[in-house]
């Protein structure tokens, strides 16, 4: 299935925000993924890509079930972090049946090609070696749970707050190996680790904000190459650029709602931003919802291409996106449970 967008010059309004004419960019659009017999699609909450060039999906695919262990009850998740090769051929699923999955949110791929799980469920972010065969590091931890009730962690002594993660959205890294997780449902923060997962600083939450220093569901992060932070602040329908301290430099806040970004490598780094409603782009929203805009790292608008819609190539949520090649970007959707690839195209 391929399909070549229109070259068209328009203005549209983006949450009540007047968004700068943009021209739509030429694509072809593809399906980059074949699932194996016995597993099926689920709702697909990150994507990522290696320096091989295999894709991972990490997907919601399957209701919690509960089990009694010792004194308490754990609950499991059902979601599947998957491997497919340049293909689109099923390499392995990871991770299979570990402890922290449970609520998929955000798969990354990083400079040592090791991959990070966050899952929003367990509250933690999973380091995992490149083969898939070994978790080298968690941040965060499920807190226990007996019979139905969350019991406070570690009895009186909980561990600290700054390790402690609610609901975290996505992860990303600098240049030195530092760690940046924006922890984003409940504590409306971002946090900065170094490569150990040692608490380095942080800025935000817990109460949600539209000022500086104040996020509200931070969603996505990306990191550039000079150690710049790039932040979708979901509900405040802006992206918040921070330095490498976490201080607050400015937002762009005319992209409509700020649900993923996205940095290309190469010698010129590139931002992808996607602009879904929050209610599952339903269909009254179509006509200002669905774009994935490319900006300069300055929030300079290059052009913007896809519309909301159930059927490939447009699509419902673009939840998370990998954008390894600043002209081929793969997304993940949970309202329609596929992860689709675009290949941009010169006018």
């Amino acid at each position: 299935m391929k399909r070549l967008a229109s070259c068209l010059l328009m203005a549209s309004v983006l949450g009540g925000t007047a968004a700068l004419a943009q021209g739509e960019l030429n694509y072809t659009a593809s399906d980059p993924i074949r699932y194996p017999a016995r597993i099926y699609a689920g709702e697909v909450a990150g994507v990522a890509t290696n320096s091989k060039g295999h894709i991972f999906v990490y997907q919601r695919a399957g209701n919690p079930y509960a089990s009694l262990g010792g004194s308490r009850i754990f609950v499991h998740g059902q979601d599947q972090l998957l491997e497919f090769d340049g293909t689109g051929k099923f390499v392995q699923e990871i991770g299979k049946g570990i402890y922290a999955n449970l609520v998929a949110s955000s798969v990354r791929v990083d400079a040592h090609d090791n991959i990070w799980a966050v899952d929003e469920g367990s509250n933690t972010v999973t380091e995992f070696n490149p083969d898939g065969s070994k978790v080298l590091l968690v941040i965060g931890f499920r807190p226990p749970v007996t019979a139905g009730v969350v019991a406070t962690p570690h009895g009186p002594n909980p561990p600290d707050q700054n390790y402690t993660l609610c609901r975290p959205t996505d992860v990303a890294w600098d240049q030195q190996g530092n760690i940046f997780v924006s922890d984003g449902y409940c504590n409306n923060r971002v946090v900065k680790y170094d490569r150990n997962g040692r608490f380095l600083a942080k800025v935000g939450g817990p109460a949600s904000g539209k000022g500086v220093n104040q996020f509200n569901l931070p969603h996505g992060l990306q990191v550039d190459r000079a150690g710049n932070v790039y932040v979708a602040d979901r509900g405040n329908a802006r992206y918040v650029v921070l330095d490498n301290n976490l201080t607050w430099k400015t937002t762009y806040d005319n992209y409509g709602s700020a649900w993923s970004a996205c940095i290309s490598q190469g010698p010129h780094q590139y931002l992808f931003v996607s602009n879904s409603n929050p209610n599952g782009n339903p269909p009254g929203s179509w006509d200002n919802t669905g774009q994935v805009y490319k900006l300069e790292l300055d929030g300079t608008p290059l052009g913007k291409f896809g519309h909301a819609g159930k059927l490939e190539p447009n699509w419902q949520v673009v939840h998370m996106m990998d954008c390894r090649n600043p002209n081929e970007l793969i997304v993940g959707e949970i309202e329609s449970w596929r992860a689709q690839k675009f290949v941009l195209q010169s006018k």
